[in-house]
């Protein structure tokens, strides 16, 4: 497929909030495959639809369990708190600790439309809760303690 350009901080599309996908269609897998494309070519653990200038609620996540794409992701259940140094491909060479929920669980549809729950913890919990933060037009570094 291809690899898309990363927009920074600073790009307005950052700070909106993403419109919902009405219905997955072979345009939405297109995206997910360049979005998966670019998270790997930039070396990331997750990407949000925003982050390459599309306003739709979709991300993909890889935390070495191999990728997954979920639209319209919504947190339904969080519990418990860690903190834990982040970083995000849009903001270049910034880190800063954040504190997110330890485990999550997220409801969204999958790549062919299907209802899924996801139950996290770790690695996982933060990727998920920080690319939905970008759905939301919110950066890490608005959390950074």
């Amino acid at each position: 497929m291809a690899v898309l350009s990363i927009r920074t901080i600073g790009d307005p599309v950052l700070r909106t909030e993403a419109k919902p996908v009405d219905e997955v269609t072979e345009k939405t897998e297109g995206l997910i495959k360049n979005m998966q494309d670019t998270m790997y070519d930039a070396s990331g653990v997750g990407l949000a639809a925003p982050q390459i200038g599309i306003s739709k609620r979709v991300i993909v996540v890889d935390v070495g369990e191999g990728p997954l794409a979920l639209i319209n992701p919504e947190i339904v259940e969080s519990s418990g708190s860690e903190i834990d140094e982040e970083g995000c491909l849009s903001i270049p060479n910034e880190n800063g600790n954040v504190e997110r929920a330890a485990r999550v669980v997220v409801d969204a549809l999958d790549s062919d439309g299907r209802e899924v729950e996801i139950e996290a913890e770790g690695l996982l919990a933060r990727v998920l809760q920080h690319e939905i933060d970008h759905l939301e037009g919110i950066l890490f570094v608005d959390k950074v303690e």
